[in-house]
């Protein structure tokens, strides 16, 4: 199944159909050894092919080895970062969206085999779903998808049926990678026009194989190193660049194929990327020959395995922001085939919706004891919420003395001390002597060293300006 999508992405890009079979036998066999999420495919994707594009059609694909050469760079100094962490700021609906639109996507892929084609073809495509999903009633022994793709390609071969094949994809290369230094000029300006292009793909890649991470580990309930994981990535990238390859990543549909027949270890990832060498340069004239209504019938089959088909029964039970997220995600990504947007644009949603729900939960109560005013905050004081306490004061009211308590509450950012500067400022304007009590000690040193003018205030215990 890697091979005529290892094809496909190298024709997206621009490339030779052997540029991206390098990419992902190298990538998969270089993972295994150096990757942090064990069971995990990663090979030549669609989501850095399409970043390529402009790249090879511009410069050649020289430029291409090149930025590859870099992507790899840009991801091991992501591992010595921890960029891994701002995982940590994707939430549960994001991934689910990002699921569910990738299902889409490899569903929407196939259509391709299936216009414009013979009746065979859809009775083949039919034949294979069953023996996918009759098989492992029977026994699972063998995985499924395997006895499909060997039974449809004994009867398209040996009955010369008019079907597409994998060789109708491209040309299979006949000799083994090796080693080369991209021919490109060691100059400024080459880093300045491949910068961009390897910056991106970094991301991308990183993106796509951190949340396949996240989705192998709820399918094996276990856990992975994300930091050795994305330096990992960034080796193997490296090193298909030296070997003529493209850029790369995890792919979510290869790796849950994996998990569901039975792959649980780094062996099954080096035996993928092993076994599609063999099989490009030994048997590629076997393997040309292979139709593609067998494969067509397995990737259906992962885009239904794939498909959180839950979701749509949470869609009433879960939080309204929640189901928002998650179908703005799955939308953008549909819509632009761009996985980084769509899940830009659930992590920021997520965040607006958190920062919306926050807001509420801050509130100032007022109460007057004689000639002093009390206003007494509670929650998280952050720049969403600076609002509500400002229209809580009452800059008119006849109180000679203010208090302004804040036991309860707690300063996130200078937008907090901003506010609070404004207030007091105001009511000293207007004749009142105001005191600032209960603050605690992470907000007292925010208000220290990020307030306007000094003053003295109480904190929780501590006496301080």
């Amino acid at each position: 199944m890697v091979i005529p999508e290892a094809i496909g992405f190298a024709l997206i890009a621009g490339v030779d159909p052997s540029v991206g079979l390098y990419a992902s036998f190298s990538i998969a066999t270089i993972i295994a050894f150096t990757g942090g999420r064990p069971a995990m495919i990663s090979a030549a994707t669609a989501a850095v092919a399409v970043v390529v594009i402009p790249l090879v059609r511009d410069y050649g694909v020289s430029y291409l080895f090149a930025a590859t050469l870099l992507m790899g760079v840009f991801q091991i100094i992501a591992a010595l970062l921890r960029l891994d962490l701002l995982m940590r700021f994707v939430s549960q609906s994001v991934v689910t969206g990002f699921v569910n639109a990738l299902a889409i996507l490899i569903f929407m892929a196939q259509l391709p085999q299936l216009t414009n084609v013979t009746p065979i073809t859809y009775a083949m495509v039919a034949g294979g779903l069953a023996i996918i999903y009759i098989l492992p009633r029977l026994t699972t022994a063998i995985p499924s998808p395997l006895i499909a793709i060997i039974v449809l390609s004994a009867i398209s071969i040996g009955m010369r049926l008019d079907v597409n094949t994998v060789g109708d994809m491209g040309t299979l290369p006949s000799s083994l990678p090796f080693f080369a230094w991209p021919d490109v000029p060691m100059t400024w300006e080459t880093l300045r026009i491949i910068a961009p292009f390897s910056l991106t793909m970094a991301a991308v890649g990183l993106l796509e194989s951190l949340l396949t991470a996240q989705i192998v580990d709820e399918l094996t309930d276990s856990g992975s190193d994300k930091q050795r994981e994305v330096g990992g990535q960034g080796i193997a990238n490296f090193i298909t660049g030296l070997l003529g390859g493209m850029g790369g990543c995890a792919m979510i549909g290869q790796s849950v194929i994996n998990v569901k027949s039975g792959g649980r270890t780094r062996l099954s990832t080096l035996v993928a990327g092993i076994a599609l060498l063999i099989l490009v340069v030994v048997l590629g004239p076997l393997v040309a020959q292979v139709p593609m209504p067998a494969l067509v019938a397995v990737m259906i089959m992962v885009s239904i395995g794939t498909f959180s088909w839950g979701s749509f029964a949470n869609l009433k039970s879960h939080p309204w922001p929640s189901s928002v997220v998650m179908m703005a995600t799955v939308v953008v990504v549909v819509w632009t085939h761009d996985l980084a947007q769509g899940v830009l644009v659930g992590v920021l949603l997520s965040g607006i919706f958190f920062a919306y729900k926050v807001r509420r939960l801050m509130t100032v109560e007022t109460r007057i004891d004689g000639d002093l005013r009390s206003y007494i905050v509670s929650g998280q004081v952050f720049f969403a919420s600076i609002d509500r306490v400002e229209r809580a004061i009452l800059y008119d009211d006849d109180a000679p003395r203010v208090e302004i308590d804040l036991t309860h509450a707690h300063f996130w950012d200078i937008s907090a001390t901003g506010v609070l500067d404004k207030i007091v400022a105001r009511l000293e304007r207007g004749g009142k002597a105001v005191h600032v009590s209960g603050l605690n000690e992470a907000s007292a040193t925010l208000v220290d060293r990020y307030g306007a003018f000094e003053r003295p205030f109480t904190t929780m215990g501590t006496v301080g300006h």
